[in-house]
């Protein structure tokens, strides 16, 4: 079998939604600016739709995943981008209730982790959480105080309940 081949092996009934969603796509051309001037950071979590929990489409906003929601460097540099080119003016960060990074430790992440892949893991760093909202706040913070990102961008914090649906604001 080729490397072609081979490349979509095990992922025909992904493809073929492709095709559907192909089918009826309607952004070619699209320039790629966020429309609602949106950036939002949360986590890889896949009970979570960033542009549905706020009531944005495709287009809208500029979507930022990682586990935990956090904003690190690259998260950072994201915004920077997204503020400067990318027609953010307000920037949400949005970690979630029973995320599996706040609700185990570095030490129990390694040890699933490692007993998953039937290696050792101790090596690894996951930024387990030991308190979500101070964590959060923390985030905030490092988005408010970074020099690049643009003067004028509000920046806020939600957790987001993924059993109600609902955002939690945080200070």
């Amino acid at each position: 079998m080729t490397e072609n081949a081979s490349a979509g092996a095990g992922f025909d009934d992904l493809l073929a939604a492709n095709r559907a969603y192909a089918d009826r796509f309607e952004m070619a051309g699209f320039d790629g600016i966020a429309q609602a001037g949106v950036a939002i950071v949360t986590c890889m979590d896949s009970r979570i739709d960033p542009l549905g929990l706020v009531g944005l489409k495709p287009g809208d906003a500029k979507i930022f995943r990682n586990p935990g929601g956090r904003v690190a460097s690259e998260a950072l540099e994201a915004l920077v981008l997204a503020t400067h080119l990318l027609n953010v003016d307000r920037i949400l960060v949005v970690p979630h209730t029973r995320c599996a990074m706040a609700s185990n430790s570095e030490a129990e992440l390694r040890d699933r982790v490692g007993a998953s892949a039937g290696k050792d893991a101790s090596w690894m760093t996951f930024h387990a959480i030991a308190d979500q909202e101070h964590a959060l706040r923390e985030d905030l913070a490092r988005v408010r105080t970074h020099p690049l990102i643009a003067e004028g961008v509000k920046v806020a914090g939600f957790i987001y309940d993924v059993d109600s649906g609902l955002l939690q604001p945080v200070a």
